[in-house]
């Protein structure tokens, strides 16, 4: 049985994470329940910032936050000294409810709305990662309106595909992402920025795609950033003071997965961007890097109520949990595989092979196909490995299924960061149906 972080088994035979019992943290807040090691959380964050500072390379290493939003989240990241990825109004409207100082924040996004981008310049956010022509005008007309200077970068597609699911796939040619190199896409945009008079362009971004288990996609892209920039530097005298290579390092979600330690994407990446500078004779811009998923993704935990059973003969034998696909869609998204253990019951041995099915009305809502367990039943509790990421951030109402609580566990402490929506919650916006009759009377 494998374990993430300071998850173990106790004397009683309960799963606990950062020595609070997983059974009491259910018997308290309820289930589902989003339980997050916040001793994992910090562990990958001082890997990465740590092998920057070791190899001496000025860097800012940027939470990409869709993988998790949250207030108590941000506050965290800011603790741990991080940067911060948004993507949305939403998102940076809750890092500043949460404090975090606005120059460490970077804005993404496809189609920034003009509201959005407003927002972005009126707090005077570290930067924006300008993903289209039309970005490049309404930010010009926004910060002329508002006096300002915004560090911008040009974010890239360099053709360059990671092997990862189709789905998640953001770097290739063939992309809704970013200015496309091999058309020249990018080489206007940056002409048309290095002209503008309230856009500072820093430099390149790219993302070549998500749960990437090996290097040769980052070294490839970076190879394409600087063969970019070194044309760009000799047709335009423009030279980079920052190029991001995204984020996308994978996690262990399964025994099938083989991800490498953080510090050795860090350690190749810098290795490769030096190689560059010095082959080209360029600057050593900083480094920015956008790890979301392999920050928070396996230290979160997703704990569920065993329900109903019901078995086909000679077919299958479905296990039902209190939630699903509200409060986890990756499986019926993308298929998805992740590993689970009962929770009350870790030691005891498997006797039968179970699908874990969720509580929507729908027939792909299932988390876990031939699962082996110990016989369980509705007093069990089923504890979900490596839900940390992609899970509240793409929690839904379906069915009108309320979003679970989540919790931070460390040192044995626990601290409700996010309240479990109740009915009430649920139609706070909605109003009632006047009828035309009553309308005309």
């Amino acid at each position: 049985m494998y374990f993430h972080g300071t998850s173990q088994v106790n004397d009683r035979g309960h799963l606990e994470i950062g020595g609070v019992d997983t059974i009491e943290l259910a018997h308290q807040y309820g289930t589902p329940l989003y339980v997050y090691d916040v001793a994992l959380i910090r562990e990958r964050a001082r890997g990465f910032q740590t092998t920057f500072k070791n190899m001496g390379v000025k860097a800012q290493v940027a939470y990409a936050s869709k993988a998790f939003s949250s207030i108590a989240m941000f506050q965290l990241a800011k603790e741990e000294g991080l940067s911060l990825d948004v993507v949305s109004g939403g998102e940076l409207f809750t890092a500043l409810v949460a404090d975090f100082p606005v120059e460490r924040i970077h804005f993404h996004g496809n189609n920034k709305s003009y509201e959005e981008l407003e927002m972005a310049v009126q707090k005077k956010i570290g930067c924006v990662v300008v993903d289209n022509f039309l970005e490049l005008d309404l930010l010009q007309e926004i910060c002329e309106k508002n006096d300002y200077i915004m560090p911008i970068l040009l974010r890239v597609t360099p053709g360059i595909e990671a092997h990862t699911h189709d789905y998640i796939l953001t770097g290739q040619e063939d992309s809704k992402f970013g200015f496309d190199l091999q058309s020249g896409q990018a080489k206007e945009a940056m002409e048309i920025a290095v002209k503008r008079s309230h856009l500072d362009i820093l430099g390149i971004h790219c993302h070549i795609g998500s749960q990437i288990f090996e290097t040769t996609g980052f070294k490839m892209a970076a190879e394409k950033l600087f063969d970019t920039l070194k044309e760009w530097k000799e047709e335009s005298g423009f030279e980079a003071r920052v190029v991001n290579l995204g984020g996308g390092f994978g996690i262990r979600y399964t025994e099938e997965d083989s991800p490498i330690p953080v510090s050795r994407y860090v350690e190749e990446i810098i290795g490769d961007v030096q190689t560059h500078v010095k082959k080209l004779n360029m600057k050593m811009p900083e480094i920015w890097i956008e790890p979301g998923r392999s920050l928070v993704g396996d230290a979160g935990t997703t704990i569920y109520s065993v329900g109903s059973k019901k078995e086909i003969p000679n077919i299958r034998q479905y296990l039902a949990i209190d939630g699903g696909m509200s409060d986890n869609i990756r499986p019926a998204l993308y298929q998805a595989k992740y590993e689970a253990v009962l929770a009350n019951r870790v030691n005891d041995k498997a006797e039968e092979t179970v699908s874990i099915a969720g509580k929507c009305c729908e027939s792909g809502d299932m988390l876990i196909w031939d699962l082996p367990l110990p016989k369980a039943n509705h007093e069990d509790y089923l504890a979900v490995f490596c839900t940390g990421a992609y899970g509240y951030s793409m929690a839904n109402n379906y069915n009108r299924i309320t979003r679970p609580a989540v919790v931070f566990v460390e040192d044995g402490e626990a601290q409700l960061v996010i309240k479990r929506e109740s009915f009430e919650d649920l139609i706070r916006l909605d109003l009632p149906f006047q009828s035309k009759s009553k309308i005309l009377k």
